[in-house]
């Protein structure tokens, strides 16, 4: 994995999409999008980010069959292709590591579906620097299916992680996480939610919510809340992972609290 990883980001520099007239003067933040098959939405996902704000966009081409990367670099993306399929945290890991070889202060990870709204991106910046969080997550509980939301509250008793989305994708990593997630201890997780918490509330990271809206999927399905088999997978595979941690505190400590609304 650790080899696919490094094919993907070796070579090209990043090139934000800055005006010369508008020259941003925050942060500097990535947005790193994962896909898979996506080509019937990632290029308009792409378009509204470049066409809104200056912060460069990486897609993660996930070893799709259509095409993906040709609609997201014609969008404005900078595209890396793995030449074989890591699934969407293997692939969000390859952003990482990219932001971090080139110094980025801030990841915004986003679906490529269509479902995460780009006019809350500046939502997750502002929250980001104004509290003392590592890491900051879009949730919209109200997109709750049954399957899902049985799969929250089982997930939260197990791992001792007390957010209320567990499986939102729309979040925003600083340095510190980035850092640690780019590492070795990240490489052997298959999922971007439960673990990844896990991990980064083990270290002594603090994790919040703020509550996002989020737009109905317009190509495709969820991977994990297809049915109610890949879900029984899906948690015999976290609580595996959750069960591992139990020696460890229930981060009371790091945590900084239960989610919240804005």
């Amino acid at each position: 994995m650790a080899q696919q990883h490094n094919q993907a980001l070796e070579g090209g520099e990043i090139v934000s999409n800055t005006r010369s007239s508008d020259v941003p003067q925050g942060p500097r933040c990535l947005i790193v999008m994962p896909a898979f098959n996506e080509a019937g939405t990632v290029g308009t996902v792409v378009a509204s980010l470049t066409k809104a704000f200056d912060y460069p966009v990486v897609v993660i081409d996930d070893a799709s069959h259509d095409g993906t990367a040709a609609e997201a670099k014609q969008a404005g993306a900078r595209v890396l292709s793995l030449s074989i399929q890591l699934g969407a945290w293997g692939a969000t890991q390859t952003g990482i590591r990219f932001a971090q070889r080139h110094g980025f202060d801030y990841v915004i990870t986003m679906d490529a579906d269509g479902q995460h709204p780009p006019e809350c991106v500046p939502q997750l910046v502002t929250t980001i620097e104004a509290e003392n969080s590592n890491v900051i997550i879009g949730a919209c509980t109200s997109r709750g299916s049954r399957s899902r939301r049985v799969a929250w509250f089982l997930l939260r008793h197990l791992s001792g992680v007390w957010i209320d989305d567990l499986t939102s994708g729309f979040r925003i990593y600083d340095r510190k996480a980035i850092q640690l997630l780019s590492g070795w201890r990240a490489n052997y997780l298959d999922y971007q939610d439960v673990g990844v918490l896990a991990l980064l509330i083990s270290k002594g990271l603090t994790v919040s919510d703020i509550q996002v809206p989020m737009l109905p999927r317009t190509n495709g399905a969820s991977k994990i809340f297809r049915s109610w088999i890949v879900v029984a997978y899906y948690m015999l595979h976290t609580a595996v992972l959750s069960l591992s941690k139990r020696n460890m505190p229930r981060f009371s400590g790091a945590f900084s609290g239960k989610g919240r609304s804005t």
